[in-house]
This record gives C-alpha cells, structure tokens and sequence, in this order.
C-alpha cells in the first residue's frame, strides 16, 4: 500500500521561510511526477509547484514563481518545497500528489500552512 506523508507545516511569520518535505513508502512505486497542491477557494486542488522525475522538470504558479523551490530526493522517493517570503496569502493546506507511472495517483493528507503575525 502506497503512504503519501508531508511534513514540515506550521505557522510563520509575514517574510519568513518554511521547508515542507514529502515522503512515499509501502511500494515499489514507478514515480513519474510529484508535487505539492493547495486548496483554491472553489474547493479544487491548484497547483503550486510539481517536478518531472525523469527530467527534473519543474512547474511553479505564478504565486511560487521566483519565491518558491522544489527539489527532490530520488533514493528516497522525497520531495520539498522551500518557501521564502512567505505571506498571509500563503496561509493554506498544502498536499502532496504522486503521479505513478502506471497512471495512479496519490495524495498525502495535507499539512497546514499558516502565515501571520
């Protein structure tokens, strides 16, 4: 069984950094995508930032563009997502999606963001 976990979440002050890292375990799972979604206010999960296993090709949102980074540990089936400048805008839950090669998809069960001061 595939195990999806995030970590890293918590609360931050306006301009300050989190790192959130993502962990897949319990299979011998072909990944060929990974990256981390937020919840838009119309209930769907939107992209904010993913990265292609085979290429480490990267995907920001407009939002991430420039303030976010995703990196990747590939013995580890592990992903992160440094975020700096963080904002009150940022405040959300933020879940990691894994996209198996045999065309599966798995999310974590999220872990709050919170920024305020």
């Amino acid at each position: 069984q595939v195990q999806v976990v995030e970590s890293g979440g918590g609360s931050v002050q306006p301009g300050g950094s989190l790192t959130l890292a993502c962990a897949v375990s319990g299979s011998r799972l072909s990944i060929a995508a990974m990256g981390w979604y937020r919840q838009a206010p119309d209930g769907q999960r939107e992209l904010v930032a993913g990265i292609r296993m085979i290429d480490l090709w990267r995907k920001y949102s407009d939002s991430a563009e420039g303030r976010f980074t995703i990196s990747r540990d590939g013995a580890k089936n592990a992903i992160f997502l440094q975020m700096n400048s963080l904002s009150p805008e940022d405040t959300d839950v933020y879940y990691c999606k894994v996209e198996a090669g045999v065309g599966t998809t798995h999310w974590g069960q999220g872990t709050q963001v919170t920024v305020s001061s």
